[in-house]
């Protein structure tokens, strides 16, 4: 039966793209997100359905769309860069194998990315494509909490639809996307014009913002708690009253410790325990394992390089109460550990280029959208809703890097789409620009040959 759901919603999905071509783009965006493939037994698993949408989405842009003033912006130049560096870093891998299985998918999310914009040419396209980008990550955030509200959920316990963690079905991951998303939740519950904010918008827009804030419980992930923290901090600087934020947000983190569950608690404890935890401990060993691999492979080994890392590490406990409390210390031997953080993931698969390429794409797009809130600031009313968008997409972008700390998500598409629809924004305010200061210029030649 469900297997029955999925294939009606999506062949709605690519009936309504013959009819308005742009649904192609919001198609593919729901699959790579959502991965409908994995959730169904039989009917989608042989279909490739990403590779048609894409390819649809591809070919009505190519026929049917607008491509007057298209322009290519500097961050689209800059992914591609880097998606032929990969290729090449690829191709001398020191694992070719098994890299050319991360290849096959990074490329497709590079390659998506500097296309999106192109097609962003219109406010309403921009919102429908961050709307499906929010309502297709809802869809598993609300199983997450409805889940964590059921069970309390814990550490690699918490079933979001499928037995494997990849993409956003891994812990971490979507404890970062969730908390990501929060501004852009809040942003359709003021500004939003697809389904107008009444008082049913709203209150769906703040129960799934509820259910974001689960995700991090229910997964018991200290990256999500800290993500918490760090939008709490940002949102700061859009808040009115801001004594009563704070106020208000201090009373309902202690109300909410209550009734946390046990595993989420003592998960959290470890934060300040880390020399204790294993994962933590080797996440650092890891660390340093890279920046002295990449001291004699400056250019990277390729994807999965961590293949050949060999780690030890000493854990330190303290045990006992009290005064017979004693520290109790370990030597750990591991091996072929993954990076966990996609700053190291960058350096140990793709050298100081891809690093550095990688940075620019990310902390541009902080920059441009800076420029868009300041050059907005006093916008019109018909303009009232650009600098909130803003703002919106580079604290979830900020919320993203400072997640990406502890996660190896450089390549994550979601993230790649939010990039996207930066590049998006941008362009379509600037194409907006260039058409307000020339029409002036149209009527003063017009009003010259009349005269």
């Amino acid at each position: 039966m469900r297997d029955l759901v999925f294939v009606a919603f999506l062949g709605l999905l690519f009936a309504a793209g013959f009819r308005k071509p742009f649904v192609f783009v919001l198609t593919y965006v729901y699959i790579d997100i959502v991965s409908p493939q994995r959730l169904t037994y039989l009917l989608l698993n042989s279909v490739p359905i990403s590779l048609i949408a894409c390819g649809l989405a591809v070919l009505a842009w190519a026929v049917v769309d607008d491509k007057r003033d298209t322009r290519m912006a500097p961050r689209q130049f800059l992914m591609l860069a880097l998606l032929l560096y990969c290729l090449w870093t690829t191709k001398t891998a020191d694992f070719p194998v098994e890299a050319q299985f991360k290849w096959e998918w990074v490329w497709k999310a590079l390659a998506f990315a500097i296309f999106l914009p192109l097609t962003l040419r219109t406010k309403l396209r921009i919102e429908s494509l961050l709307l499906f980008m929010v309502l297709s990550a809802a869809s598993i955030i609300i199983v997450g909490g409805i889940k964590t509200l059921g069970s309390g959920g814990g550490y690699g316990e918490l079933n979001l639809m499928v037995s494997n963690n990849a993409g956003l079905y891994e812990g971490s991951t979507i404890s970062t996307v969730a908390i990501a998303i929060i501004p852009l939740i809040l942003w359709f519950s003021r500004f939003g014009t697809v389904f107008a904010p009444d008082w049913r918008v709203r209150a769906f827009c703040y129960a799934l913002v509820f259910s974001c804030l689960l995700i991090p419980v229910g997964t018991s992930t200290r990256t999500g708690l800290l993500c918490i923290g760090l939008l709490g901090v940002l949102m700061l600087r859009d808040v009115k009253r801001r004594l009563t934020y704070l106020a208000m947000a201090g009373a309902a983190g202690l109300m909410a410790v209550p009734f946390l569950p046990s595993a989420f608690t003592q998960r959290m404890e470890t934060i300040g325990t880390y020399q204790a935890d294993a994962s933590a401990s080797t996440r650092l060993a890891v660390w340093m394992w890279t920046l002295d691999y990449v001291k004699q492979n400056p250019f990277g080994g390729g994807f999965v390089a961590y293949l050949q890392n060999r780690i030890r590490y000493e854990k330190v406990a303290v045990v006992g109460e009290g005064a017979n409390r004693t520290v109790e210390r370990s030597l750990e031997v591991d091996a072929g550990r993954a990076y966990h953080s996609a700053y190291f993931e960058m350096l140990g698969e793709q050298g100081y280029p891809g690093l550095l390429i990688w940075l620019a794409i990310n902390l541009g797009g902080l920059f441009r959208m800076e420029v868009l809130r300041r050059r907005y600031a006093k916008a019109g009313e018909d303009e009232a809703w650009v600098v909130p968008l803003a703002a919106a997409l580079q604290n979830g972008h900020i919320v993203y890097l400072f997640g990406a700390n502890f996660v190896a998500i450089a390549f994550q598409p979601f993230v790649f789409m939010l990039i996207g629809a930066q590049i998006g924004l941008d362009t379509y305010l600037a194409r907006k620009r260039s058409e307000q200061a020339w029409t002036p210029i149209q009527r003063r030649k017009k009003g010259a040959v009349a005269a």
